[in-house]
C-alpha cells in the first residue's frame, strides 16, 4: 500500500480544528436536546470516528445505533446512484428524537434516501449532523441541522473517510492528489 505522504496534496482540516469544531457541535446538540431522549444513528463506516468524538462532547444522555448504507461499488469513487441498506437498525425509532451522524454529504442522494426510509418509521424528530458538507456537488436538497465544515469539491480522506478502504485512521482531513495516487490493484 502506498504511503499517504506520497499523494497528500494538502491537509484541509487539521486535527486541532476538527476537535474544536466537534466540541462546538456537541455543545450545540446538548443545548438543543436538554431534557430530551436522543438516539444517534451513525452511518458506517466513515462516520465512526466522528461519532466517537462527538458523543464525548455531548452532555445529555444518548443512545447509539448503526446503519450501513451503500451507494458505491467496490473500488469506485463515484456514487452509483443505487442506495442499499446493508445493515439496518436493531432499535425502534418510533417517537424518538433521531440524529443521523454522517461523515460527508456530497450529492445528497444517499442521506436523502436514508431520511426517507427512516421517516416511514415515525420518529419524533429526524435531523442530520454531518462533519463535512460538499455543497457544490449537491444534487438533492438535504436539511443539515448540524454541520462541521463546508468543504470544496476535492477528494478527501482521513478521519474516518477512506481511500480504497485505507487511511480512515488519520487524525486530519487530507486532500488526495489524484495525479500521484496509485490504487493498489487486486485480483
Amino acid at each position: 500500500m502506498q504511503d499517504y505522504h506520497e499523494f497528500l496534496k494538502e491537509i484541509l482540516i487539521p486535527q486541532d480544528l476538527l476537535q474544536r469544531r466537534i466540541s462546538e457541535l456537541g455543545a450545540q446538540i446538548s443545548a438543543d436536546y436538554q431534557g430530551e431522549d436522543l438516539l444517534l444513528i451513525c452511518i458506517l463506516r466513515g462516520g465512526v470516528m466522528f461519532l466517537t468524538d462527538l458523543i464525548r462532547n455531548i452532555s445529555v444522555p444518548v443512545a447509539v445505533e448503526f446503519m450501513a448504507v451503500s451507494s458505491y461499488g467496490a473500488g469506485k469513487r463515484e456514487s452509483s446512484g443505487q442506495v442499499r441498506i446493508t445493515l439496518d437498525l436493531n432499535t425502534s425509532v418510533k417517537d424518538r428524537n433521531v440524529l443521523l451522524v454522517e461523515d460527508i454529504i456530497d450529492s445528497g442522494r444517499t442521506i436523502s434516501e436514508v431520511l426517507s426510509f427512516l421517516s416511514t418509521r415515525h420518529p419524533r424528530s429526524l435531523y442530520v449532523c454531518a462533519l463535512l458538507d460538499k455543497a457544490e456537488r449537491r444534487e438533492v436538497a438535504v436539511p443539515i441541522r448540524y454541520r462541521g465544515f463546508n468543504i470544496p469539491n476535492k477528494f478527501v480522506f482521513g478521519y474516518g473517510l477512506d481511500i480504497d478502504e485505507y487511511y480512515r485512521n488519520l487524525p486530519f482531513i487530507g486532500v488526495v492528489d489524484l495525479d500521484l495516487y496509485r490504487p493498489e490493484v487486486t485480483t
